[in-house]
């Protein structure tokens, strides 16, 4: 008698993990910032390219034999200097028309760049060894 009650137990429980699981989110599906994109910038005079991308980012955690894998996003940047090899950029703050930004590269530092959006253009700056660089970028159109 004591295995009917959690066989019924199991046919309630079953069905509502069906029906109240989240579900999975993907990097099409998350909303978007105006600095996503790939932009062409001129740093201190010299052509550059810089990317924001938004990536898929599950993460597997293991207990034992038992592992379990949950969805997720992650925005990327990075920045290429005269066509240089690809750096890996941070987000550090974004409002509607600011970005503060953390180059990752040997000498890590921090960028800024202030959006106009009637223009869609960008003006800022990079810093290198405490000195500041002009930065401007325009998005590249698709």
């Amino acid at each position: 008698m004591k295995l009917l009650p959690k066989c019924l137990l199991g046919l309630i429980l079953i069905p509502s993990g069906i029906l109240f699981n989240p579900s999975t989110i993907n990097a099409s599906q998350v909303g978007n910032q105006w600095y996503f994109g790939s932009w062409n910038c001129n740093i201190d005079g010299r052509n550059s390219k810089m990317d924001w991308l938004v990536v898929d980012d599950p993460q597997t955690k293991c207990d034992g034999d038992v592992c379990s894998t949950t969805s997720g996003v992650k925005v990327v940047g990075r920045f290429s200097d005269n066509g240089s090899a690809w750096v890996s950029l941070a987000k550090r703050s974004a409002n509607s028309t600011s970005l503060s930004i953390r180059y990752l590269g040997q000498e890590q530092d921090n960028w800024f760049l202030k959006y106009n959006a009637k223009s869609g253009q960008t003006i800022g700056w990079t810093t290198w060894r405490g000195k500041r660089y002009p930065l401007s970028c325009i998005k590249k159109q698709r």
